[in-house]
């Protein structure tokens, strides 16, 4: 068993070390060129792949130092990496601000719905009182 694993823990690690510099991009290799790491993993398939994990690449705050990728300030650090929506201040913000529009538009209909209502009332009311004066039907006196 233990021969087994002298030979796939080396060849996993150059899978992972080889994937993870594909997708790395060109701007976050550190000392090498791309093609120069890939050929260093492949080639040298125990001694490339560790160099490649230890020293190839920029890693974030997150994956080295594990502060969640904050600075002391409370900033974001560089890299922008992938945020989770609930820690997203502006995906946050955008939730409140579309909340705040619907709750405008609904606003916005019931003032209309008042105004409207005001605006037959008052027309009621001018009503009953040009028929008052021109002496068009009345309420009988209070006995």
């Amino acid at each position: 068993m233990l021969r087994v694993l002298m030979f796939l823990v080396p060849i996993a690690l150059a899978i992972y070390a080889l994937v993870d510099c594909i997708s790395t991009k060109d701007e976050d290799v550190k000392h090498l060129p791309k093609l120069v790491w890939l050929l260093l993993i492949v080639f040298a398939w125990l001694i490339g792949p560790i160099a490649w994990i230890f020293v190839g690449r920029q890693r974030g705050a997150a994956a080295v130092g594990g502060t969640g990728g904050r600075q002391a300030t409370g900033r974001r650090s560089g890299g922008g990496g992938w945020v989770a929506p609930d820690d997203n201040p502006d995906f946050l913000r955008s939730l409140n601000d579309e909340k705040q529009r619907e709750e405008n538009a609904k606003d916005k209909e019931l003032l209309e719905n008042w105004e409207e209502d005001l605006r037959r009332r008052e027309e009621d009311l001018r009503k009953e009182d040009k028929n008052s004066d021109d002496g068009g039907p009345q309420d009988p006196p209070a006995k």
